[in-house]
């Protein structure tokens, strides 16, 4: 890969997810200031992201590897969604406001997939290339939350009007890059339609990995909703500015996952991210902004081996799994196993239970954060149960050799 190429898939992987966290860090604050929203009507915004990742991320991976270059489903997908945020920034109805949401998260959701297959038509190591333009993504996130903490933008609209904007120049990115097109193949029905990403269950390791991979969206939706609200509700101060020390840690342990690999193959990985979870959700709920604050701190900071090691993993591994005629396919699967089935029943599970333990009012905070904290770590522990007894995958993917085509 030439250093131009590298450079434009740098920037499309920097915007794509300095726009996703320009708006979903704050989501759940900037609602409850602004519209008045209880956790219910947050975690059913939230909820929209992954109604749109169980549809719209499969139909579009099927055109990508069927009819379109990826290149153009992006720049359509990216203007589109510029017009919808600017709407979603003046919107002051709760119901209107989760349908103009739920229409622009189904734009955004399938350019996940996408980018992730641009990057992965381009190289020629998956597990030594892929992590080190993956990683401008982080890079993206972290200079998102730290736009909104200097400027103090938790409770403004311009959160949706600058994704806007970084959207627009996405797209016109989008048009400079690498064309992608889909292999040979046959005319059967199932990969007329792309169902033939459905093989992969063939596997039982894979499956597995599916399965968990599902569940595990439910704890990561306790952190996605209610993160922010429950740092800004016991007074740590710049919030969302400590929050990007997750995604510092998260550029970091990107950089890990081609040596770690190697060392450890995919099912320490997975193991080691769940342990991570686990430690996470107890430190939030015995940390405090004072006395305990390092408990808090050190929560955000896992969030780099707790996210790398489980998600980034899982892309990688599907790849390894997926034939040459279907990455794209294979791409949209798992994010529709994880940002769409797994965070649809997470963001309304950990909206109800997060009600459930709202305090009465006049209490010091608005909730019992503990109590909230200890369902995801117990979910956590169960998953990482069910992944030592059952998934046997034993393959370690190479950082050196290249991918093959199956």
């Amino acid at each position: 890969m030439n250093f131009m190429t590298r450079t434009k898939l740098s920037a499309m992987m920097f915007l794509q997810y300095f726009i996703w966290s320009m708006w979903y860090v704050t989501l759940g604050t900037y609602m409850m200031s602004n519209l008045d929203a209880s956790a219910i009507d947050v975690g059913s915004a939230y909820a929209t992201f992954s109604i749109s990742a169980m549809i719209s991320p499969i139909l579009i991976g099927i055109l990508a590897d069927r009819l379109f270059s990826s290149k153009i489903l992006m720049t359509a997908l990216h203007l589109t969604g510029a017009t919808l945020l600017l709407l979603i920034a003046d919107i002051q109805s709760i119901r209107l406001f989760w349908w103009i949401i739920l229409a622009y998260t189904f734009l955004y959701t399938p350019t996940i997939s996408l980018s992730n297959a641009v990057v992965f038509n381009q190289v020629n190591h998956a597990g030594k290339e892929f992590p080190m333009i993956r990683v401008w993504g982080t890079i993206g996130w972290i200079a998102a939350g730290i736009t909104i903490g200097f400027l103090k933008l938790e409770q403004s609209n311009l959160i949706f009007k600058i994704a806007a904007a970084a959207s627009v120049l996405l797209s016109l990115i989008s048009l400079t890059l690498p064309t992608t097109s889909a292999p040979k193949e046959s005319n059967s029905w199932k990969s007329n339609i792309g169902l033939q990403a459905l093989t992969l269950f063939k596997d039982k390791s894979y499956l597995i990995f599916f399965i968990i991979s599902i569940l595990m969206c439910i704890p990561l939706t306790f952190y996605y909703s209610f993160a922010n609200p429950f740092l800004n509700d016991i007074g740590l101060s710049n919030a969302t500015g400590k929050m990007t020390l997750g995604q510092v840690s998260e550029a970091a342990f990107m950089i890990l996952i081609p040596l770690l690999f190697v060392k450890w193959g995919v099912k320490r990985m997975l193991a080691v991210a769940l342990i991570c979870w686990i430690a996470r959700y107890l430190f939030f709920a015995f940390g405090n902004s004072d006395t305990h604050a390092w408990m808090l701190i050190t929560g955000i900071i896992l969030h780099g081996a707790c996210y790398d090691f489980f998600f980034v993993t899982g892309q990688i591994y599907t790849e390894s799994k997926a034939s040459s005629s279907m990455k794209n396919a294979a791409q949209g699967l798992i994010t529709f196993a994880t940002y769409g089935v797994g965070m649809f029943f997470g963001s309304f599970i950990s909206g109800y239970l997060t009600e459930l333990f709202r305090n009465k009012e006049g209490a010091s905070l608005s909730y019992d954060w503990t109590s909230v904290w200890f369902v995801p770590a117990a979910i956590s522990t169960s998953l990482l149960l069910l992944l030592i007894l059952l998934f046997k995958e034993k393959i370690k993917i190479s950082s050196h050799e290249p991918k093959t085509s199956n």
